[in-house]
């Protein structure tokens, strides 16, 4: 008995008394919603629509190319055979996320927003000149074009 209350001063010292159990319960619960946040961040993380580190949606031009890319799973070590069938098929080349059929290592991502940067200049540059097209077209109708009897396109 002697042995139990010499272990019970001592627990109670280092702050692991009965009187401290409400304290310990409350950073139990603490920390297990701690670690269930990390845990949904961690599963968002893995499943996520958005970039983790952006926080920015993704443009519409890369939603619609998602679907070309697939996660590469790479074969436990030790398993030879998975090991040597995925060495046949090209897997240890490139990146760990690659277009399904090819693979490219030297993909970059400012490349890829450069790429969707300079598609939609494109984009606007076109539909400016078919905007101005369109006024000299309409102009030339109104005055009436006395050398041809269409319009201009």
């Amino acid at each position: 008995m002697t042995k139990l209350s010499s272990a019970q001063k001592f627990l109670k010292k280092i702050g692991l008394g009965k009187e401290d159990y409400y304290f310990w319960k409350q950073i139990g619960k603490a920390l297990l919603c701690t670690y269930t946040v990390f845990g949904v961040a961690w599963l968002w993380n893995e499943t996520s629509p958005l970039g983790w580190w952006t926080l920015k949606p993704r443009p519409k031009e890369e939603k619609e190319m998602a679907h070309l890319y697939e996660r590469r799973r790479f074969p436990y070590p030790g398993d030879k055979e998975a090991v040597e069938e995925f060495i046949a098929g090209g897997g240890a080349l490139g990146t760990t996320i690659g277009p399904k059929g090819f693979i490219e290592s030297s993909k970059d991502s400012d490349n890829f927003q450069k790429k969707l940067q300079s598609k939609k200049f494109e984009q606007e540059a076109l539909k400016l000149w078919m905007r101005m097209k369109n006024e000299v077209i309409s102009e030339l109708q109104e005055k009436g074009n006395p050398s041809s009897g269409r319009p201009y396109s």
